[in-house]
């Protein structure tokens, strides 16, 4: 059996790492690159209860759990650790505050504690994509760069044979599209519901020692007035990732074409010095974009594309698409193999619950 994968971010190298697991040859094909988009961009901010009470809950606890596991289990170094788990706020009159959090602003209101080390967790979300796809190429998986233009199907139509690639046929059992909010583009191949990108800004400061392993969830109103709700993710490699400012604006058709919207960086990192004096003196290593994949109903699409046998789909997991890599690449691997997914329901996040996109895409 082989498994063509469309997509190199952290959900394609998870599909590819437990299929290659389980003896299957996986092909994964990127276009622009390994964790070239969100998957490498992101905060890698894990938690294990925060999805509880909605249908997300299963698939978040088995991931959680995974990425333990992971750590010890393959070689190799991103930045897995636990954290503590702050909230609070700035410039909204509220004034209490814990003790401890000595690199934030005396105006920063630290007002809950959100998680402990036994619940909330992190990862660097690029080392990690690239750690799941050292382990599965050391299974016999592939990484392939090209621009996957169509899926082939088998004389009936009802079955996949594989995947366009620049022109060129690549034979495959089963096709997964993996493509985050580019899995749009897919919609013209399979009859696929629609997934949007919701673009975020984050800035990468250099802070040394200087910020234990605190994860921040703050509101704090900017000049203009406008309330953001900034994420501040210290590393273990010693750099803190802060993300905020949100905008609808238009998808590339190239991930490689991703850029900040004018403006907004400069306006992150006005805040950032705003929060905390030490990333108000730090050097900034990291000035960066992406697009977060999500859908209509705000649930990933995680299974099988209805009538036709051998496609699948594994997108639109919005902000949660690190923590839930693992029990999505595991369940998808047995899905595929098995055509069941026991380690976690899979119901919730049928594509077909879902109607297909019928829009017509930009050139």
């Amino acid at each position: 059996m082989r498994v063509l994968i469309c997509g190199g971010g952290v959900i394609g190298a998870s599909i590819a790492y437990f299929l290659s697991r389980r003896g299957v040859a996986a092909t994964v094909v990127e276009r622009t690159g390994l964790a070239c988009a969100a998957s490498g961009k992101a905060g890698g901010f894990l938690a294990l209860d925060w999805c509880d009470g909605t249908p997300l809950e299963p698939l978040a606890r088995r991931s959680f759990a995974l990425h333990d596991q992971l750590a010890a289990e393959i070689g190799g170094d991103w930045g897995y650790r636990r954290l503590t788990t702050y909230g609070g706020s700035t410039g909204l009159g509220r004034r209490s505050k814990f003790h401890g959090i000595g690199w934030l602003s005396s105006g920063v209101a630290v007002r809950q504690h959100l998680g402990s080390t036994a619940t909330t967790a992190q990862v660097h979300p690029e080392r990690f994509t690239a750690a799941m796809m050292r382990a599965a190429q050391a299974q016999g998986a592939e990484l392939r760069l090209g621009k996957v233009t169509g899926v082939v199907r088998r004389k009936s139509g009802a079955a996949v044979a594989g995947v366009e690639v620049e022109g060129e046929v690549v034979e495959g059992d089963a096709v997964v599209i993996a493509m985050g909010p580019w899995a749009i583009l897919a919609a013209d191949w399979l009859p696929l519901p629609a997934v949007f990108g919701l673009k975020g800004h984050s800035l990468v400061f250099e802070t040394g020692g200087q910020v234990p392993a605190e994860a921040l969830f703050l509101e704090c109103r900017e000049a203009n007035g406008t309330l953001q709700t900034p994420e501040l993710f210290p590393r273990a490699d010693g750099t803190t990732y802060v993300c905020a400012i949100s905008s609808e604006s238009p998808l590339p058709i190239d991930p490689a074409r991703v850029t900040p919207d004018p403006g907004a960086l400069e306006r992150l990192q006005a805040m950032c010095s705003e929060l905390s004096p030490v990333l108000a003196a730090a050097r900034i290593v990291a000035r960066q974009a992406c697009y977060r994949p999500i859908t209509r109903d705000g649930l990933p699409l995680i299974g099988q594309v209805t009538g036709v046998e051998g496609a699948y789909i594994a997108t639109g997991h919005s902000v949660w698409g690190i923590l839930n890599a693992p029990a999505t690449g595991e369940a998808m691997a047995e899905l595929i193999v098995d055509g069941a997914a026991p380690s976690t329901d899979l119901s919730a996040f049928d594509p077909a619950r879902l109607p297909p996109f019928r829009g017509r895409l930009s050139p």
